[in-house]
């Protein structure tokens, strides 16, 4: 008797194993947990033997029903899909159920950031008259510059920081380098400077090159709301979200207006594949794609 419950343990243990994030283990749980508990429910099945294609496909109905969005449930089912895979795999089970589980069609959301102007007044709302000040202003103008992400900038090492760009631990603990402009540089090396002066006389224990005011670690709400703030100062409209994730969406769409190619853009990013970055494309005004073909026209470019 093989038990579902039982056997999501033993994946997770695996994904552990090879190393996965701490949120993304917690998101598999999480959503294999939903259709464990539906099973449960509503056709009393607990063994993995007895769950069949049927079930997942009411499952998803089921998830619709109760007013789910198509991108809720298709992160379901990618979850069910990477369960299955393992499942195969150790042989618990012959045929994946999930193989031919097709992914839902989703509404194409247009992604609304911040303009130039904005964060310019964001980054502006932070001075370099104390530690936490200058701390606050280089973290809205690093987010902006690269792009990176909040896990990402908390977890930055001092050893990482090159001249020209630093080395990012990213999602599935995959390294890449991002690079750094001279202006975000000129940031870094100011701050470096007070942080230096700042802990001269404690003994600090981390290595992050952002720290808290008592030489830790910082968490993702402390970064959260030095972004926020920054975005009230700023009088940033309301209808924007003003997040580290926003910002991330910024670097990408700038960077896409400025010219770099998509193919790069994804790189620096460190998007899995080049269609998470084309929905950046979706959200650029029909004058900024007017303004890049003037920059690429043809007969410009002619030598």
């Amino acid at each position: 008797m093989l038990l579902i419950r039982d056997l999501l343990k033993e994946f997770t243990f695996d994904l552990q194993i090879k190393n996965y994030s701490k949120r993304t283990i917690e998101t598999y749980n999480h959503n294999i947990c939903q259709l464990i508990r539906y099973l449960n429910e509503h056709h009393e099945v607990t063994e993995i033997e007895d769950v069949s294609t049927v079930h997942i496909k009411k499952f998803i109905q089921y998830q619709l029903n109760v007013g789910k969005k198509s991108t809720y449930i298709n992160t379901l089912i990618k979850s069910l899909r990477a369960f299955y895979v393992y499942l195969v795999a150790e042989e618990y089970v012959t045929l994946n159920i999930m193989a031919r589980t097709k992914l839902l069609k989703e509404d194409k959301t247009v992604i609304q950031t911040f303009t130039d102007k904005e964060v310019a007044k964001m980054i502006e709302s932070y001075d370099f008259k104390t530690y936490l000040n200058a701390r606050n202003k280089l973290m809205v103008a690093m987010f902006a510059d690269t792009g990176i992400r909040c896990s990402e900038l908390i977890n930055l090492e001092t050893d990482w920081i090159n001249e020209t760009n630093i080395k990012i631990f990213g999602k599935g603990a995959k390294w890449r380098y991002v690079p750094i402009s001279l202006m975000l540089r000129k940031y870094m090396i100011r701050y470096e400077r007070i942080k230096e002066g700042y802990f001269k006389k404690k003994n600090l224990e981390h290595n992050n090159y952002f720290l808290s005011r008592s030489g830790r670690p910082l968490t993702s709400v402390q970064v959260e709301n030095v972004v926020r703030n920054a975005g009230k100062v700023a009088g940033v409209r309301k209808e924007i979200r003003c997040s580290p994730h926003t910002l991330r969406h910024y670097s990408i769409q700038s960077n896409l207006r400025n010219g770099l190619d998509l193919y790069s853009c994804s790189k620096i990013a460190g998007h899995e594949n080049i269609q998470v970055t084309k929905r950046y494309l979706e959200g650029l005004e029909t004058e900024n794609i007017l303004e890049m073909a003037q920059k690429t026209s043809p007969l410009m470019n002619l030598k």
